[in-house]
């Protein structure tokens, strides 16, 4: 597993706070992410970095099989998780093409976005131009987690010369990418990923910055073929601190421990409150917002 916060980032302050009489709540409830890869220039140890894909990848778990309905490159996290865990493997496959990376990846972290970092409208833009993104390009070409070939037989041998064991079968790999491709031409087409990669072009947004135009991972002009080793990335807990209406933090018994309030994630809402177990990425900012604002109309009442 390897980690999307720095080292610093452990949640001291929950075992602090716990301690001195608070609850902690839903503690066993984490938010991982399955699109993981190392970062080829860490700033901490094990520093992972977030693919946040479009829809046209074909998604592998570590034996080669596609993975089943629906769970698609930016779909169901919780869903993907469960099951690329019960595959016995902790880490996943991505293949694509360079027509693919270039429309669909971006990454997580300011360091990666650094047009939006610098609020640069010229660099946004620049994002519709043809090629990668400079930090995208950098991780296909220096990622310890990247392969890329021209032929599918050599794409093969370097996925099994990433892992411990060589799971990946050319033939059987073949024939699932042979299927999809197959659906690409077909205008009634059941396969419900091509289906869904129709549907995003559909929105002129997507259309023009996020979806590559739907086509054969096994065309030439497409490439080269590209595979991404997606290891599992851990990024926070999902449980909290305990609190009142007022984002007190309360007790074990239930009563408000003086002088304590908790705002913000570490209230425990992501992972059982108000959003429950499927929490929606982008939708904690409500919260935080929320109980910030409790927390602080709370405290000046209680300072007079």
């Amino acid at each position: 597993m390897i980690a999307g916060v720095p080292a610093y980032v452990d949640g001291r302050m929950l075992e602090v706070t716990e301690k001195a009489g608070g609850r902690v709540i839903n503690g066993d409830r984490m938010w991982h992410y399955n699109e993981g890869v190392q970062n080829w220039d860490p700033i901490w140890p094990r520093h992972g970095i977030r693919i946040l894909p479009g829809p046209s990848s074909l998604w592998l778990d570590a034996t080669g099989k596609r993975l089943p309905v629906p769970l698609f490159p930016g779909y169901d996290t919780l869903g993907t998780l469960k099951h690329i865990m019960s595959t016995g493997y902790d880490y996943s496959w991505f293949v694509l093409t360079q027509k693919i990376i270039e429309k669909e990846f971006a990454l997580s972290g300011s360091e990666q976005n650094p047009d939006l970092t610098g609020k640069s409208i010229r660099g946004v833009l620049g994002r519709l131009r043809p090629g990668p993104p400079g930090p995208v390009d950098a991780f296909r070409q220096h990622g310890v987690d990247f392969v890329v070939e021209r032929d599918l037989a050599s794409l093969v041998r370097g996925m099994n010369a990433l892992t411990d064991e060589p799971l990946i079968d050319e033939v059987e790999l073949r024939r699932e990418i042979v299927a999809r491709d197959r659906e690409t031409v077909n205008k009634f087409s059941k396969d419900l990923q091509i289906n869904a990669i129709r549907a995003a072009g559909n929105y002129l947004g997507d259309k023009l910055g996020k979806v590559a135009p739907l086509h054969r991972l096994l065309d030439p002009k497409a490439g080269p073929l590209i595979a991404v080793r997606l290891n599992i990335i851990t990024r926070k807990s999902l449980g909290g601190l305990e609190t009142d209406l007022s984002s007190r933090v309360l007790t074990g018994t239930g009563e408000p421990l003086p002088g304590v309030y908790a705002a913000g994630e570490v209230a425990g809402f992501g992972g059982g409150g108000v959003h429950g177990y499927r929490s929606l990425e982008g939708t904690f900012l409500g919260g935080c917002l929320l109980s910030g604002r409790a927390a602080g109309r709370a405290a000046a009442r209680a300072v007079g």
